[in-house]
């Protein structure tokens, strides 16, 4: 938990794609135990009401599950479900206005990939 919260996007927001992040880069595996409400709002100095609506986003996509009594825990395909969500995001971000400037630049879908490959 060493991000910093910013003022641009609702804070539960950042609290849900924080929890993304460190289960999309392998920090949190299927079973962890997920920090707390209580700890997000200690660490970040918020309403743990806040931090329990982030949380409960991703309880919804079933990318954490509650044992009660016990804690917040990452599911066993929480990794599958943040990586198609992500590559989903990114394509309609990225990759769609790129497709749709390289129409309106006359480039083709060829050289566009040409481009790429050379990049990479």
């Amino acid at each position: 938990m060493s991000e910093r919260l910013n003022e641009d996007r609702p804070i539960f927001q950042q609290i849900a794609d924080l929890i993304e992040t460190n289960i999309a880069e392998g920090e949190l595996k299927a079973n962890d135990k997920i920090p707390s409400t209580n700890e997000f709002a200690k660490h970040y100095q918020i309403n743990p009401a806040t931090a329990a609506k982030g949380i409960n986003i991703l309880v919804d996509q079933e990318i954490i599950y509650k044992k009660r009594g016990v804690g917040m825990f990452v599911t066993e395909n929480a990794k599958n479900i943040v990586l198609k969500k992500r590559k989903s995001h990114f394509f309609d971000q990225y990759v769609k206005p790129m497709l749709a400037e390289a129409e309106r630049i006359e480039m083709s879908k060829e050289q566009l990939i040409s481009l790429i490959k050379e990049e990479k």
